[in-house]
């Protein structure tokens, strides 16, 4: 690891070298959340609300990290979010980002909006996959992707299910961010003072949606990247569809998107395999509930049914921790990645050791010797 990666510390480290590094277009991409950002932002005050309250004179000398999630075991509670558009930060990202990852041994989840294509992805990874899909109107082209992850030997199909038009993303909407980016004044402008950025995007050549190419129209640039999914998500998508989908895909199924613990338990009982709650980092409805908030409720409801992955406003070890108390089995990063990522694998490498080691740090602090073990009861009650 190079001297510069070495003096960044936080995931709020990365953030500020992102902002650094990128066009400010590309930065509040990444970084933005829909409207007024009110979900975005209650997101980390959901974290920061819950207090841990330390127990004494446990032997925490080795913190044992592990878990087991759809029977398979696991290094690390850490799983990486599905991400569009990840070659916009620098070119291969997203194989950077699952490189990081397999070498921890940590599930790496393909978008459908990815701007890596799931044949390279899989042929180029010795990690975990699982292939996340947007279910879009034309429903054969859906499936055709299912048979595809299928074939390839995604370990499961993560579907999400809460996302019926993009939202309104007001800082892409008026920095005009697009697949493929559009040369405009403002553009060449911002590439001009990102030299080291711009060079790359120049050498790797422009990104794009690689897993839906037939699909999308790739020469409508005029389309924002919320408004180019959006116009293609597939409004009507109900339980019935979300059945089908559980007879065609084999695998273990994940549902993503439930914020509703009757939701929940509605999906255990038509046959999913885990639950993914997420309100997609404040990115789509803004006004939601923070994750972590009805992450308490539905595991209270689910009482151990299901394993659960719990995703939005994760930026300290300590968030891991603090999840896992209220019945996260396994945790998932997207933005603290792909921040990383603008350094490279070696910066995504950086990104998880810091988590990880934050995590470590705090069950020693907070004397939990094993993260299994974790229960409620390490948590304060939450503050009215």
């Amino acid at each position: 690891m190079n001297r510069g990666l070495r003096r960044l510390v936080s995931v709020a480290d990365f953030r500020q070298l992102a902002k650094r590094r990128l066009p400010k277009a590309v930065f509040e991409f990444v970084d933005g959340g829909a409207e007024d950002e009110v979900t975005l932002n209650a997101n980390l005050e959901a974290f920061n609300r819950r207090h841990i309250i330390p127990r004494i004179l446990t032997d925490v000398s080795a913190p044992d990290v592990s878990t087991s999630f759809l029977g398979t075991p696991l290094a690390t509670p850490l799983v990486i979010c599905p991400m569009g558009s990840c070659a916009l930060v620098r070119p291969g990202a997203d194989f950077a980002i699952a490189s990081a990852a397999a070498a921890r041994g940590i599930p790496y989840t393909l978008s459908t909006m990815s701007t890596a294509g799931m044949e390279d992805m899989a042929r180029r990874s010795d990690g975990p996959l699982w292939f996340q899909l947007y279910v879009l109107k034309d429903r054969d082209f859906s499936e055709s992707l299912i048979a595809r992850a299928a074939a390839l030997g995604y370990a499961a199909l993560v579907v999400t299910v809460d996302l019926q038009a993009g939202g309104k993303r007001e800082k892409d909407l008026r920095n005009g961010i697009s697949i493929p980016l559009r040369l405009t004044a403002r553009t060449l402008l911002d590439g001009a003072l990102h030299p080291r950025w711009a060079y790359r995007q120049l050498s790797g050549g422009l990104p794009r949606f690689e897993n839906v190419r037939g699909y999308l129209n790739d020469t409508g640039a005029g389309l924002t990247l919320a408004a180019r999914v959006g116009q293609n998500l597939d409004a009507a998508f109900d339980w019935d569809g979300l059945k089908r989908i559980r007879d065609l895909w084999k695998g273990h199924l994940i549902v993503k998107g439930m914020m509703h613990a009757d939701d929940a338990i509605a999906v255990a009982e038509m046959g999913a395999d885990a639950l993914w709650l997420s309100n997609h980092g404040g990115r789509q409805l803004d006004g939601a509930q923070a994750s972590l908030d009805a992450l308490e409720t539905i595991a209270d409801r689910l009482d151990g049914r299901l394993p659960i992955v719990l995703d939005s406003g994760v930026r300290r070890g300590r968030d891991i921790l603090k999840a896992r108390a209220l019945g996260a089995t396994v945790t998932a990063v997207g933005r603290a990645a792909l921040f990383g990522a603008v350094a490279g694998q070696a910066g995504v490498s950086r990104v998880l050791d810091i988590l990880l080691d934050e995590l470590t740090l705090a069950m020693k602090l907070s004397g939990q010797p094993r993260l299994s073990d974790v229960k409620e009861t390490l948590l304060a009650p939450k503050e009215s």
